[in-house]
């Protein structure tokens, strides 16, 4: 796995879109790390040490995997940057058939059948 500055990332991310265009996938995972060891953050939290956390982003289309660390100051940025990337990479999506309310509602009530009046009931 190759661990890359957030911008790079970036532009690999896209070519790995740019790659698997006609045939393939990306998997792109988001995980919460420190990127120390257990027994570095015990020791950091008895001492009383504040510990930092950033973000591992992880992207593989199956053959190579790239990932970067993002800090609290960068992900505002970086996070802008990926969405960009992912609404211009995600055009082989369908729309969504929706149905509209009122039609559907129109229509179930032509097909059942009328209920009977009470006045049309013979009282006893």
């Amino acid at each position: 796995m190759v661990r890359l500055q957030p911008d790079p990332f970036l532009n690999e991310l896209t070519n790995m879109f740019e790659r698997t265009t006609e045939k393939g996938s990306v998997w792109v995972t988001l995980k919460h790390s420190s990127d120390k060891s257990k027994v570095k953050i015990n020791k950091m939290k008895t001492a009383g040490e504040k510990i930092e956390y950033r973000c591992l982003v992880r992207a593989t289309d199956g053959k190579k995997t790239i990932s970067t660390m993002v800090g609290q100051k960068d992900h505002s940025r970086f996070q802008s940057s990926y969405a960009t990337i992912l609404k211009t990479r995600m055009t082989a999506l369908k729309k969504r058939e929706r149905k509209d309310r009122r039609k559907t509602a129109d229509s179930d009530k032509k097909q059942d059948p009328k209920k009977p009046s009470s006045a049309a009931k013979p009282s006893n």
